[in-house]
């Protein structure tokens, strides 16, 4: 029996469960990359290394488990893979890393929190979401939106004075707590990155239901997406020498991140889509952000900017009022399904007792009265 409510359990929160697991590779991630980087990693090349290595990982499996579901592939699902691809992964990957360059991991990680409010307006754009303003629910997703917005710009417009770390860092990363140069370039890329990244997840809930199968779509995206950051770093980076990683740090960082993140994460991101939606996956974001500030500072000894932390506790702020509208809304539109549920079996139950099966009716409207009151009666 508890055997049995435990594994219910699990089901229930499995893909609150698989969203933590995202958020905590995530956040080990950003210090493992920035570490690369001030090792002389370029971000590009990055991107274009762990995504053709995701691919060869993932196929074997995706092929062998995935044999009875994935569909027949077409030009026209080719070309949505492509596009996917493109903005999920070339474009968002390479603007988001090179933002971290340019910045901080604590930075960067804040700046994720604003992708579900991205979304947000997205869906309303394409009428995926309707706002009802004139209640609570609708005006908390309205001002949630807009106090997240008022967050990005706070954290991309004010870097504000750096507040230094009180002791010596167990660990230290080279070049952490160096001046960042193109503060502002990097904070557009930043957010440049968070817009692709929203559409991305807008074009998910409607890929995954063309496509279901995860674990094949997740590798057909680190297949065409890392060809094209390779096409792309080639003509930036054409030197031979900026193609050499050896076995260091760089190498682990790149296995690390290509597995962890564009593998596992990926994947899991595109099941929590197909099961809660693309909004539901952008909720867990502020816990990588509190878990990336608090090693940042007290780990790693790495610098807090003033204007990071405001703008990425006010981000934190509309992301939740957002959260708390949907919630609403998730339980007025269940709550209007059950009162029209609820208004059929009365009509049914009207139409059963004007009819009587032996006199009245046939043989046939007998047995469909008695169908709709077992329907009914189920529900119920």
């Amino acid at each position: 029996m508890a055997v049995g409510m435990g594994g219910e359990v699990w089901r229930r929160y499995a893909p609150h469960n698989m969203m933590i697991l995202v958020q905590l590779s995530y956040t080990f991630m950003y210090f493992f990359t920035e570490a690369a980087f001030n090792r002389g990693l370029n971000p590009y090349v990055y991107v274009t290394y762990r995504h053709l290595l995701v691919a060869v990982v993932l196929w074997p499996f995706a092929y062998y488990h995935e044999k009875k579901l994935r569909p027949k592939m077409t030009w026209m699902l080719f070309l949505e893979i492509f596009v996917l691809s493109l903005v999920g992964v070339s474009l968002t990957l390479n603007m988001y890393f090179a933002s971290l360059k340019y910045t901080s991991p604590t930075f960067v990680a804040s700046m994720v929190n604003a992708v579900a409010s991205i979304t947000f307006v997205i869906a309303i754009v394409l009428r995926m979401e309707i706002v009802d303003v004139k209640s609570a629910r609708g005006l908390a997703k309205v001002g949630g939106t807009v106090v997240s917005f008022a967050g990005v710009t706070t954290m991309t417009l004010y870097k504000g004075t750096a507040i230094a770390s009180p002791w010596k860092a167990p660990i230290h990363i080279d070049g952490s707590n160096a001046v960042h140069q193109s503060w502002l370039k990097g904070a557009f890329l930043a957010v440049a990155s968070c817009v692709c990244w929203s559409i991305w997840y807008i074009m998910q809930a409607t890929s995954v239901k063309r496509y279901p199968a995860e674990l094949s779509l997740t590798a057909w995206m680190a297949t065409v997406g890392g060809i094209q950051s390779l096409a792309f770093t080639v003509i930036l980076k054409h030197h031979k020498e900026d193609w050499l990683i050896g076995f260091g740090l760089k190498f682990w960082c790149i296995i690390y991140s290509g597995i962890a993140c564009s593998g596992f994460a990926v994947f899991a991101q595109l099941w929590c889509t197909k099961k809660k939606g693309p909004v539901f996956v952008t909720m867990s974001t502020p816990l990588s952000t509190i878990m990336v500030a608090i090693l940042a500072y007290f780990i790693f000894g790495e610098n807090l900017y003033v204007g990071s932390i405001i703008g990425g506790v006010v981000v934190i702020l509309g992301l939740y009022m957002l959260l708390w509208g949907k919630d609403k809304d998730q339980q007025y539109n269940a709550s209007s399904e059950e009162r029209v549920a609820d208004l059929d079996c009365e009509m049914q139950r009207a139409n059963i007792t004007n009819v009587s099966p032996g006199k009245s009716g046939s043989e046939e409207d007998s047995n469909t009265t008695r169908q709709e009151g077992i329907y009914c009666h189920s529900h119920e």
